[in-house]
């Protein structure tokens, strides 16, 4: 388990702008904020200024961006430094939701503009009630789970790495750091940590011989609902990506446990990591990097670590027949999935929108 000591940082893909680029995004992106807050922020309307507020980025953060999409980077991440965030801050909200967005403008079309370069906007109706962006709080009662919601140890993962329409980028934008100002959060690529497993390893993290179970986040408590075998890692071999989860993934061999222990060891000694302090936003490409958070102590006094989380995809056309009309949220896992019906699949009923696809059992 990766403690904080000995981890590499995330500077060398870093950038970070200066005071008077940051206050001149703050006063630009306050004006496109101020000027929509009556719209929520699921509108393809608001969504489409977001995008087109890019311009007014500096450009050599827009031109770092645009790269990470396209060709991204070893680290598989990226980090914004002195971001602009609100001068005045709401208290961490304790349930994990905060109100209107408009309680957070500029923080929030900050968020969405830098999401929406690498990609398109999406979120899932399963988590966090569908909202594009969520609040990533410590919750008093959830210490122990392994979700955002949680104090201890976040073994590093994939994110959502179950769902058939996972993000392919995650935005965690910092509004307060944890009291002691000692938290990680983990960034482990596959390009870094792939030339050092045996090839006997990687072979078999190649064949589909794992299995991921449903985030408890997306309120699967008990159920034990799992995906179809899976492949850890997956595409060229001079492109390769990543899906594992070192909690909710489960070998169906020997061979498969023993090289999934031997990446989880590997992992270990390739890791970055980076302390979030207010303003920053680190940016993950979810489908070459892995992440996750050294435990924290939360206090629940109101100015608790607050992230707020934003997820994007390459091409959001993809998950068009799981999203009503205009919306960028995923129906539910039991809508997309008809193996979570009884299998004869009228049972299912005529609200579905999506095709079997087969991609989770009980």
């Amino acid at each position: 388990m990766a403690t904080g000591s000995g981890l590499r940082s995330l500077d060398d893909v870093a950038v970070s702008l200066t005071d008077a680029e940051h206050d001149s995004i703050r006063e630009e992106l306050g004006k496109r904020a101020r000027a929509q807050l009556a719209l929520p922020l699921d509108n393809e309307e608001l969504l489409s200024e977001a995008r087109l507020a890019a311009s007014l980025l500096p450009d050599r953060l827009l031109r770092a961006l645009r790269r990470f999409r396209r060709h991204g980077n070893s680290a598989g991440a990226m980090l914004i430094r002195n971001m602009p965030i609100d001068s005045r801050l709401p208290a961490t909200p304790q349930d994990g939701y905060l109100g209107h967005w408009s309680e957070l403008p500029v923080t929030t079309y900050a968020q969405l503009t830098v999401a929406s370069v690498v990609g398109d906007i999406i979120a899932y109706a399963d988590e966090k009630a569908g909202n594009l962006i969520q609040e990533i709080v410590p919750i008093k009662g959830a210490e122990a789970r392994q979700e955002n919601s949680g104090t201890v140890y976040l073994e590093l993962h994939t994110e959502n790495g179950f769902h058939p329409n996972k993000p392919d980028f995650i935005t965690l934008f910092c509004l307060r750091p944890d009291h002691a100002k000692n938290s990680h959060t983990l960034v482990g690529a596959v390009a870094e940590v792939l030339p050092t497993l045996s090839a006997e390893c990687v072979a078999t993290l190649r064949r589909p011989q794992f299995r991921l179970r449903v985030s408890s986040s997306f309120g699967d408590h008990g159920t034990h609902r799992l995906t179809q075998p899976v492949a850890v890692i997956s595409g060229a071999a001079d492109s390769p990506e990543f899906l594992v989860d070192f909690h909710a993934m489960e070998p169906l061999t020997d061979d498969a446990g023993t090289a999934l222990e031997e990446l989880k060891r590997a992992l270990q000694t390739s890791l970055r990591g980076v302390r979030l302090d207010a303003g920053d936003l680190l940016v993950i490409d979810n489908r070459v990097a892995v992440h996750g958070r050294t435990p924290f102590a939360a206090v629940y006094d109101e100015t608790d670590r607050w992230l707020r989380r934003c997820f994007a995809v390459s091409d959001i056309r993809r998950s068009q027949r799981v999203r009503a009309p205009g919306s960028r949220v995923c129906d539910p896992l039991n809508i997309i999935c008809f193996s979570l019906y009884p299998a004869d699949a009228s049972a299912a009923g005529p609200h579905t929108r999506a095709e079997n696809q087969g991609c989770i059992t009980s």
